[in-house]
């Protein structure tokens, strides 16, 4: 088991730090990217509260929750996703497929330990600019940031958890934008390529409570510190005329990227293995967000807020006549203000969610499937407006490790 876990870690582990295409959104071209959501299929599936104890499979929102953990996990996802974007005047487009997170969850007595890779944002876009006469404006986006992360939760009683996580951010963002003119033989190219690195951390904490009988009260709180990243960015201006490059400039520059600080607070009641509903909030301080680039215009960034609401429903997990009654069903809203304003319109994104957790013969393991209809932005101002559709799937392997063997 362990030596197979080992050889598919490697494999995707090589292919999640190979640049994808993690967005197809214009928005993408602010900030650090696309800002992806931090946690896994399971609780996506639910609005994205991350408040519910679980102990078989891993909570990446909080590391408090990995305290709860009674099997080692290995959990991995990806999602495909299809994207509407409306201007205006006109629709394009577009479509991406993504790996979403690989993650192991430990855990030891009183404690739990998880640590994985998970993007955490994304740059991917194509604009096709042909407002001014006789000239073309292509503009273009890819790359983005990963997170390695560490964490470990401890049980300080029944009621109370508490963890700590370190993460390390790195990446590369490569924005192009070329121009052609009627007239002109030669076409101009403005290259800019950002490499990103540093390191936050994140902290939290969990509390549960028998309110009567077999209901009990969740709550969680999570706490993540502003924090800077290095950003050394390159650019380069050119002539082309293709297929040749002929350079003519090359630029250094080299500052630092504000991560905002993020709070999150949910609260939910429940019967463990039967339902649980739940609401959660966050707040980011993005009003101190920056541009990779200094002379990025008509953006601004304030603080950000976010809801969701969400829960899940099991039949009955005893059940061995009836399959269905085993499958775990899932359901969320969320709605958010993302703190970026663009031409002085705020952005905002809101969207709801359904999923199944389809348990597999004979384990504790199971297959994740989640959907996530949603829509970002405007068509006012000049904007465009984004309606996406998010197919996920994911795997979470459960078992026991550090077993000592009693035959041979």
């Amino acid at each position: 088991m362990i030596k197979n876990f080992i050889a598919v870690l490697t494999l995707l582990v090589s292919s999640i730090l190979v640049a994808q295409e993690g967005t197809s959104s214009p928005y993408s071209f602010y900030g650090i990217g696309d800002v992806r959501f931090a946690g896994t299929i399971e609780n996506r599936s639910m609005g994205g509260i991350s408040m519910i104890p679980d102990s078989i499979h891993i909570n990446l929102q909080n590391p408090a929750m990995y305290s709860d953990l009674k099997l080692t996990n290995f959990s991995v996802a990806g999602s495909f996703a299809r994207n509407d974007i409306k201007t205006f005047s006109q629709t394009e487009k577009s479509q991406r497929t993504t790996l979403d997170y690989i993650a192991v969850g430990l855990p030891l007595k009183r404690f739990g330990v998880g640590f994985g890779l998970i993007p955490f944002s994304s740059v991917g876009y194509r604009l096709d600019n042909r407002s001014v006469p006789n000239q073309r404006t292509l503009n273009t986006g890819t790359g983005g940031i990963n997170k390695a992360f560490l964490g470990v939760g401890f049980k300080i009683n029944k009621n109370f958890s508490a963890g700590l996580e370190f993460q390390y951010n790195f990446g590369t963002v490569e924005t192009n934008s070329i121009t052609e003119n009627d007239n002109i033989q030669y076409s101009t190219i403005e290259r800019n390529t950002s490499y990103i690195n540093g390191a936050n951390f994140n902290i939290g904490l969990a509390y549960q409570h028998k309110l009567y009988k077999k209901v009990s009260l969740f709550s969680a709180l999570s706490y993540s510190p502003s924090a800077s990243l290095s950003n050394k960015s390159e650019r380069e201006i050119a002539l082309i005329q293709s297929p040749q490059l002929n350079p003519s400039l090359i630029t250094e520059l080299e500052n630092k990227l504000n991560l905002p600080s993020k709070l999150t607070f949910g609260a939910g009641i429940g019967q463990a293995a039967k339902w649980t509903v739940g609401a959660e909030v966050s707040f980011k301080e993005n009003s101190k967000f920056t541009n990779r680039l200094p002379d990025i215009t008509n953006v601004t960034f304030k603080n950000g807020t976010k809801y969701s609401v969400g829960g899940y429903y099991i039949p009955n997990y005893n059940s061995y006549t009836n399959y269905l009654n085993r499958i775990v069903y899932k359901a969320g809203l969320r709605y958010e203000n993302t703190g970026l304003i663009i031409n002085n319109k705020t952005i905002t994104d809101a969207a709801f969610t359904v999923g199944l957790s389809l348990p597999l013969k004979n384990t504790f393991s199971s297959l994740n499937l989640s959907f996530e209809h949603g829509s970002r932005g405007t068509t006012a101002n000049n904007l465009v407006r984004e309606n996406y559709n998010l197919f996920s799937v994911g795997l979470s392997f459960n078992d026991k490790w550090f077993v000592k063997r009693k035959y041979n």
